[in-house]
C-alpha cells in the first residue's frame, strides 16, 4: 500500500498537523505511567490482545505506548493507523483479509496474522485552535470480530482521555518553560503573571509556596480559585490542610513533612473539600528549594482534575461490572479472589466460596425467550445485593453462573445455613402470558483448604463440589419423579 503525493493544500496541511505533533515533543520520548495504563486499559476494556497509542511522523508510525509486542516504529505505508487518521471518525475495519487496503498488508500476510482492527484519531489543537490528528488509539486481534456499541463508546471515551493527557503533559512542559523562563528575563515578570494566570483559568491550575520557617503559604490566584476563597486571603499551612477529608488531611502532611526532610519531590492525588463545601479531586505536585544550602521552602502546582478523575473511575468501573445484572464480573471477581486467598492465607483466616448455578435458567430461555431469561439473570443480581451479603464479594461468572466471596465468620461457621439461605433467595417464577416458569440455583459453599493457595486450585475444588450437588440435586429429583408417577 503506497502513500498517494500529496495535494499543494494537502501538502500545507500535513505541514501543519507535523508543526502541531513537533511542538508537543511526544516523537521518540521516554515511557510514560499515565499512557501505559490507559493502552492497558484498551486493551483489558476490549477484550483485545494488541493495543497501541501512535504517532504519525512524516514517514512513520512511532508507537508511544503498546501491549502485545508491537514494533516501536513502522513505514507509514504499512501501518493501519494511517488510514485511522486519514478518517474523520474512529475506523473499524472486521476483517483486514477482506478489505482491499489491507489484504496484503504485511502484518497481516505475515506472521502477525492481524484480521482485526479499530482505532480512533487523536487529536490536538494546532497554534490556530484547529484540531489535528497526530496519531491514534487502537486494537487489534488476530481473530476477525468487530465493536458492539458500548465497545466504540469506550475506544470513543478512551481517545479522549489520551487527548486530555496528551494537553496536561502539554500545559505542564509550558509550566516548566514559563518557570525557567521568569528566571532568565526577570524583566519580563509582570507579563510572565498575565500568561500564568491565563493558563491557570484554562487548566485549573494554580502554584503554592510554603515558608518552612514559619508554614506560611502564598498561593496563586489560580489556588484561591479551586479553593473558592477570595484571591489574596492570607493563609497558614494548618487552614490550607482543613480542606482535605482527614485520610486526605494526613496524607498530605506526612509526605510534605517527608519532601521537607528528604529533598524528596511529590505528586499525588487527593480527595478535596472547597470552602463552599463542594467536592473535588486535586493534583498536588511538589518539591523542596534551597536558600543558602538550607531548606527553605515547598513549592509546586495544584491542579483541579475532578472531570479526569471521574471519567477514569467511571471507565474502570464499568470495565468491572456485569452490564446486566449490575454485579461485579468475572475479571474482578478473580482479582478480588486472589487477594482474599493471600489474605487468608497470611492472617490464618476462614474464607468460603460459594458457587451458584441456575437450574431451569436454559429451559426458560428456550420456552419464554432471551428477554425473560434477561430478567431471570437482572433479578437474580437485585436479590444477590441482599443487605445480609453487603460484606461478601458477588458477581457474575458467566452465562448463569454466579460467585460469592465470603470471609465473614459469622456466615461462615454454618455453611449449610448459609447454602440454604441463598438457595431460597434465588427461587424465581416469570410468567409470560398464562405460562409461568421457575428456575432455582444449585448452591455449593466450598471453605478453602488449606492447600489451596491459587485462584485454580480454589475454583477447581469448589467447582468439583458443585457438580457432585447438582448430580445430587438432578438425581433426587428424578426420585421423586418415579415416586410420584407410582
Amino acid at each position: 500500500m503506497l502513500i498517494a503525493p500529496l495535494s499543494p493544500d494537502a501538502s500545507t496541511a500535513e505541514e501543519r498537523r507535523l508543526a502541531t505533533l513537533q511542538a508537543h515533543a511526544l516523537l521518540d520520548s521516554e515511557p510514560e505511567a499515565e499512557f501505559d495504563s490507559l493502552v492497558s486499559l484498551a486493551a483489558d476494556m476490549l477484550d483485545c490482545p494488541v493495543a497501541a497509542l501512535t504517532l504519525a511522523d512524516r514517514d512513520r508510525f512511532w508507537v508511544k505506548s503498546a501491549i502485545g509486542g508491537l514494533p516501536s516504529q513502522m513505514p507509514r505505508s504499512v501501518a493501519f493507523c494511517d488510514q485511522t487518521i486519514r478518517s474523520a471518525d474512529m475506523l473499524i475495519v472486521p476483517d483486514l483479509t477482506e478489505d482491499a487496503r489491507f489484504a496484503y498488508n504485511p502484518f497481516v500476510t505475515g506472521d502477525a496474522g492481524t484480521r482485526f482492527y479499530a482505532g480512533m484519531p487523536i487529536h490536538v489543537p494546532d497554534l490556530d485552535g484547529a484540531p489535528q490528528a497526530i496519531g491514534s488509539l487502537c486494537v487489534m486481534d488476530a481473530t476477525p470480530r468487530s465493536l458492539n456499541p458500548a465497545g466504540e463508546r469506550t475506544l470513543r471515551h478512551l481517545a479522549r482521555l489520551a487527548e486530555a493527557l496528551i494537553a496536561a503533559r502539554a500545559i505542564a512542559r509550558r509550566a516548566t518553560a514559563m518557570a525557567e523562563l521568569s528566571e532568565r528575563q526577570a524583566e519580563d515578570l509582570r507579563a510572565k503573571e498575565r500568561t500564568v494566570r491565563q493558563v491557570e483559568r484554562l487548566a485549573l491550575i494554580g502554584s503554592w509556596r510554603i515558608r518552612l520557617a514559619d508554614n506560611h503559604a502564598a498561593w496563586s490566584e489560580g489556588v484561591y480559585r479551586i479553593h473558592e476563597l477570595p484571591p489574596g486571603k492570607p493563609v497558614e499551612i494548618e487552614e490550607g490542610l482543613s480542606y482535605y477529608p482527614p485520610e486526605s488531611r494526613e496524607i498530605l502532611r506526612r509526605t510534605m513533612e517527608a519532601a521537607a526532610r528528604t529533598g524528596d519531590s511529590f505528586d499525588i492525588e487527593l480527595d478535596f473539600v472547597t470552602a463552599l463545601g463542594r467536592q473535588r479531586r486535586v493534583r498536588v505536585m511538589g518539591e523542596r528549594e534551597m536558600a543558602k544550602g538550607r531548606p527553605d521552602s515547598l513549592v509546586g502546582m495544584f491542579q483541579d482534575v475532578t472531570e479526569r478523575h471521574a471519567l477514569e473511575v467511571q471507565l474502570r468501573r464499568n470495565a468491572d461490572t456485569d452490564a446486566l445484572t449490575l454485579l461485579s464480573n468475572r475479571a474482578a471477581f478473580d482479582r478480588e479472589l486472589e487477594t482474599a486467598i493471600g489474605t487468608a492465607s497470611a492472617k490464618g483466616r476462614a474464607l468460603g466460596l460459594v458457587l451458584i448455578d441456575l437450574d431451569g435458567f436454559k429451559l426458560i430461555n428456550d420456552t419464554l425467550g432471551h428477554p425473560a431469561g434477561d430478567e431471570v439473570l437482572r433479578m437474580v443480581g437485585q436479590r444477590l445485593r441482599t443487605d445480609w451479603l453487603k460484606d461478601c464479594f458477588v458477581a457474575r461468572l458467566g452465562g448463569d453462573e454466579f460467585g460469592v466471596i465470603v470471609d465473614d465468620p459469622a456466615l461462615l461457621a454454618q455453611p449449610e445455613t448459609l447454602r440454604a439461605r441463598i438457595e431460597t433467595l434465588l427461587t424465581i417464577s416469570i410468567s409470560l402470558g398464562e405460562l409461568t416458569m421457575t428456575c432455582a440455583g444449585s448452591v455449593c459453599v466450598t471453605l478453602r483448604p488449606d492447600d489451596c493457595r491459587t485462584i485454580r486450585d480454589f475454583m477447581h475444588h469448589a467447582d468439583t463440589r458443585l457438580y457432585a450437588a447438582k448430580r445430587d440435586r438432578v438425581g433426587e429429583r428424578r426420585r421423586g419423579d418415579r415416586r410420584r408417577a407410582g
